[in-house]
C-alpha cells in the first residue's frame, strides 16, 4: 500500500477544549479555485466553525478562507457556507445522533490527502466548566512532571 501524503493546514484546538470528541470522520469539501489558493497558503481558520445537515446534505458553516490576493473577480465570500462530500448512509447516521442523543458536528482539523482538501469533522458532546478544570488541572501536572525528570536528568 502506498504512504498517504497528508499535509496538516489548520487545526481546531479550541474544538478539544470546548467539546469531548466521540468519533471522527474525514469528509471531502466542496471549493472553488481561488479559495483552494488562499488555503494552500494557510489562510484558514476553523476556530468558531460548526456543520449542520439540511435535507440530506452536510454544510460547514463560520469556516473563514481569507480572499486570495491575486484573484479578482473569482474570490467568494470568506465566510459562506460550504458543502461537505459524505455518503448518504454516513450523513443519514450522524442525523440520527446528533437529533437524538445532543451531540454537535464540529470540524477538528483542515489538511492536504495528496492534492484534495479534506475535513476532519467530529462527533462532539460539549463539555461542561468542571470537565475544562480536570482537563486543565490534568495537563499542568503532566507538564510540571515532564519538567521535573527532565532536571533530574540532567544532574
Amino acid at each position: 500500500m502506498a504512504k498517504e501524503n497528508l499535509k496538516t493546514i489548520a487545526q481546531n484546538k479550541k474544538a478539544f477544549h470546548e467539546y469531548f470528541v466521540i468519533e471522527s470522520f474525514e469528509t471531502g469539501i466542496e471549493l472553488c479555485g481561488t479559495e483552494v489558493k488562499s488555503i494552500r497558503q494557510g489562510r484558514v481558520n476553523l476556530k468558531d466553525a460548526w456543520c449542520t445537515i439540511e435535507k440530506g446534505e452536510l454544510f460547514v458553516k463560520g469556516m473563514h478562507v481569507s480572499p486570495y490576493e491575486q484573484g479578482n473577480i473569482f474570490n467568494k465570500d470568506p465566510l459562506r457556507v460550504r458543502k461537505l462530500l459524505m455518503h448518504r448512509r454516513e450523513i443519514m447516521r450522524l442525523l440520527g445522533q446528533v437529533k437524538q442523543e445532543g451531540y454537535s458536528l464540529i470540524p477538528i482539523s483542515l489538511y492536504f490527502k495528496g492534492s484534495r482538501v479534506k475535513l476532519q469533522l467530529g462527533l462532539c458532546k460539549g463539555k461542561k466548566l468542571y470537565d475544562k478544570r480536570a482537563d486543565m488541572a490534568a495537563k499542568s501536572a503532566k507538564r510540571d512532571i515532564e519538567r521535573a525528570v527532565k532536571e533530574r536528568n540532567r544532574t
